[in-house]
């Protein structure tokens, strides 16, 4: 058994470590921006004891998503808040569970100069990249100029807004193929606009409205993260989070802000009926004061409509749900 559980080790990892060089350019295909920050992204340089790089926390198998409720930063510091998805941010206006960002550079920012992260000062992030050989002649190369906190995190934010993924079952399903989707992910689908009223909040083609609600996953308690509300000091806002686009959904487990849910179907389950769920949520969103009253073959159709919205090269990871 033990043997066996070794051998399954080791091929998890080669295959992890596959994935990443499919995204991680050679020395000497860095050319562009995109080909520079894809690079920074899986190198460990930008961590203060060098254990760990974006993608520690952000898993090119599971959509740059982290399967872990809570990633580890340096030293097995937990982060406060679940590692949500990088695809599909170009065109996002927010940032970060709160909105504290307003843009992919501002948000790359973020997780190298948070201590609970990778714990580096952009000052010392320069510095040590500029006294790399490799990466003083690739800034050099790419930007005319030495590696610097605007151009170093230009790079990061240029590879992000490469994770654009359109090849899915629902796109060829939206683009004439009938036979695309299975009939439980059409009647998901109807539900999704229908009944669910799902797309009042995840509408558009990442399935988001770039906007935060509050769903009630806030009571002050054992729910204690107030969301948007440590940003803006607003109390309308109290336990609002941003809406997250839905590609990929089914790979990125487990859901919202603090992976209270382990699955797809748990979470149509609570907005199927909230309440039954966190009874005393403050500031819920008054559009989930009424239970939905899905039955349980509606709940599994909808999952099959969330599966299909998963991009083909992740497909082989989703999760049961």
């Amino acid at each position: 058994m033990k043997k066996a559980y070794t051998i399954l080790t080791l091929i998890g990892f080669v295959f992890l470590l596959i994935t990443q060089v499919s995204f991680m350019p050679d020395n000497d295909e860095v050319q562009t921006r995109e080909q520079l920050g894809s690079k920074l992204f899986f190198d460990n340089i930008l961590s203060k004891d060098r254990t760990i790089n974006c993608s520690s926390c952000h898993n090119p198998e599971f959509a740059f998503a982290d399967t872990a409720v809570f990633s580890k930063g340096i030293g097995g510091k937990l982060t406060a808040r679940n590692s949500p998805g990088l695809t599909n941010l170009s065109g996002r206006t927010h940032f970060f569970w709160d909105g504290r960002a307003a843009s992919l550079e501002e948000q790359a920012l973020g997780p190298i100069t948070s201590p609970d992260e990778m714990g580096l000062s952009i000052e010392e992030a320069v510095e040590r990249l500029n006294k790399n050989e490799f990466y003083a002649n690739a800034f050099q190369k790419i930007f005319k100029a030495a590696p610097n906190k605007d151009n170093l995190l230009k790079a990061l934010a240029a590879f992000e807004r490469t994770l654009e993924t359109t090849n899915s079952p629902y796109d060829r399903y939206i683009n004439g193929d009938d036979n695309a989707l299975s009939a439980a992910a059409v009647r998901g689908r109807n539900i999704f606009i229908g009944k669910g009223n799902c797309n009042n909040c995840h509408s558009g083609e990442d399935f988001t409205a770039d906007r935060f609600k509050s769903i009630g996953l806030y009571n002050g308690k054992d729910l204690n993260d107030a969301g948007r509300f440590k940003i803006t000091k607003d109390s309308t806002v109290l336990g609002e989070f941003k809406i997250p686009g839905l590609r990929n959904v089914a790979v990125t487990a487990p859901y919202m802000h603090n992976g209270k849910f382990k699955t797809l179907r748990s979470v149509v389950e609570y907005y199927n009926n909230p309440s039954a769920v966190v009874s005393d949520g403050i500031n819920r969103d008054l559009s989930l004061d009424k239970p939905l009253n899905l039955s349980s073959q509606d709940i599994d159709d909808v999952v099959e409509f969330l599966k299909a919205l998963t991009d083909d090269r992740f497909v082989k990871n989703i999760s049961k749900s």
